[in-house]
């Protein structure tokens, strides 16, 4: 199959832009020729692979971080086509790339698509309201959430891009928590009986790590068929501070702040007039009111 690669140049600050000609002699080295198209703005990465498979693309790759893999993704479902999704990860946090257990480096996950391996895994897809109140739907690979991650997410879209992944992660997530309150909703999981909660943050995990590299769901699988839901309630900056490590290697599901579920679907509104922002595989689309639902075995990607 004749690779369709879709590119964020700005990924990884713009190195990937930058020195897209070293990538593109890794990915001929071990696939041979391909077609590339590159990203210009928010949205691109699934509607260019919306057109790749009308075309006929059987395989699309995408080259940038965790925001463009959930669009070209995205793309791939709106398509309705057999095609196989591939992945050489360039950005930030790198949560999809360690779910996967992909290299992080071009020649390495160029590599891994050439082995012509291929897993068939389960997507999650949000039912969300947009800044203009608008609804949206849209699919996610990873992990989709609300609470804290919607404002650090919010925070490290307005980032100059210049620090590493994991810092820019830790120090957007302290300046979020500096000051923070829990914030009022009510949600159930699979129809079940409406809970009143202040949370921190509420995670439906179809992936095991978000923020670049918190293990938020370490029994997550994507090929069961269920979302695990990881409430995290009272987390403020002083427990992210002298607990960060346990945010890391997933030992924080034994503090009694942390809560876990399986579920199908999960719905959610704000209470009290609240804002609650969204984080959909590390990027802020809107808010609640949101719906977030398991689609078992939806994608098929190389296997890693």
């Amino acid at each position: 199959m004749k690779p369709y690669l879709i590119v964020n140049p700005a990924s990884a600050g713009g190195r990937t832009g930058r020195h897209f000609d070293r990538i593109a002699r890794a990915v001929r080295r071990e696939l041979g020729d391909f077609e590339c198209a590159f990203t210009k703005a928010r949205g691109d990465g699934r509607n260019l692979a919306v057109e790749a498979v009308r075309a006929g693309g059987e395989l699309v790759v995408a080259v940038g971080g965790d925001g463009t893999a959930s669009e070209v993704i995205d793309g791939l479902l709106a398509g309705d086509g057999p095609a196989t999704f591939g992945y050489i990860p360039r950005g930030t946090g790198g949560d999809l790339r360690r779910t996967l257990g992909w290299p992080d480096d071009p020649a390495g996950a160029a590599r891994v698509i050439a082995a012509g391996r291929s897993r068939v895994c389960d997507l999650g897809l949000v039912e969300l309201t947009r800044p203009d109140g608008s609804l949206e739907r849209r699919h996610f690979a990873n992990v989709a959430g609300f609470g804290i991650s919607g404002r650090v997410v919010a925070r490290m879209e307005r980032r100059s891009g210049l620090l590493p992944g994991r810092l820019a992660f830790m120090l957007a997530s302290a300046r979020a928590l500096a000051g923070w309150q829990d914030q009022p909703v009510r949600w159930r999981a699979d129809g079940g009986p409406w809970r009143e909660d202040r949370v921190t943050a509420l995670s439906i995990c179809n992936g095991r790590y978000f923020g670049g590299g918190m293990m938020v769901a370490p029994e997550a699988r994507m090929d069961d068929g269920l979302f695990d839901v990881t409430v995290w309630k009272g987390l403020g900056l002083g427990d992210f501070a002298l607990k960060k490590s346990m945010l890391y290697d997933g030992t924080h599901v034994r503090l009694p702040n942390t809560t876990r579920l399986r579920a199908r679907s999960v719905e959610a509104e704000p209470l009290e007039g609240a804002e609650v922002l969204l984080d959909v595989d590390g990027e802020q689309p809107g808010r609640l009111p949101a719906r977030f639902t398991i689609l078992p075995g939806a994608l098929r990607i190389c296997a890693g």
